[in-house]
């Protein structure tokens, strides 16, 4: 009995957990799209906290206990922007390939994903008058997690074997991040005017001979 007693309350502990962890997932969601619908209506200087907890319908202490800040809410809302239900899709699909030409032309897929959204989303936040050293902020600390995440991609060319001679593990990462970064995006893209399209083909076309041994 002290053992059926002891199964029940883990799993309502665990239940209890669940439920607080989507109600706390909701609130988050409901904060930033408030924030989303203010950027563009009121611009960055009417996104205060009190609007956006009043528009979100919670607590002000609640938006500082999720994001700290206005630009903890600028963050997660580019995180929204960029990565959503399409991104997650396509980083499965490349994770998933076994291939390592393959996995860098998905590479080369997600990094369209990722810069065409981005480019939306600042292009929202610098219309909405954002000010020049909050965006370099939130645009250094994305560059940072992304560096650390390309790691894995090198790693996986590394065990396969199939790094291209001569080329050391950090210039390989270093090559691989710069070229899938937003200025290369911008400058092909927004400045040349190519099809986000013909920039992925070239990107995947650049990491294989880049990055890749060829017989």
């Amino acid at each position: 009995m002290l053992e059926f007693r002891s199964l029940t309350g883990k799993r309502q502990r665990a239940y209890k957990s669940a439920t607080r962890e989507r109600q706390a997932a909701e609130t988050r969601h409901r904060i930033v799209t408030a924030a989303h619908r203010l950027l563009r209506t009121a611009g960055f200087s009417g996104m205060t906290i009190e609007a956006v907890a009043k528009r979100a319908q919670v607590s002000v202490p609640s938006v500082y206990a999720h994001f700290k800040s206005k630009t903890g809410i600028l963050t997660a809302l580019l995180d929204e922007s960029m990565f959503g239900s399409d991104y997650d899709q396509i980083v499965r699909q490349a994770q998933g390939e076994t291939d390592p030409e393959t996995r860098l032309r998905r590479s080369a897929a997600v990094a369209r994903q990722i810069r065409s959204a981005q480019s939306a989303a600042f292009d929202l936040l610098r219309g909405a008058g954002v000010v020049a050293p909050e965006l370099a902020k939130l645009q250094r600390d994305r560059e940072s997690l992304r560096y650390d995440g390309v790691e894995s991609v090198i790693t996986f060319l590394r065990k396969s074997a199939k790094l291209r001679p001569g080329l050391s593990h950090r210039a390989a990462r270093d090559i691989f991040w710069m070229l899938t970064g937003g200025d290369v995006y911008r400058m092909l893209v927004r400045e040349r005017g190519w099809s986000p399209l013909k920039y992925q083909h070239w990107l995947a076309d650049a990491l294989v001979k880049l990055l890749l041994a060829h017989p």
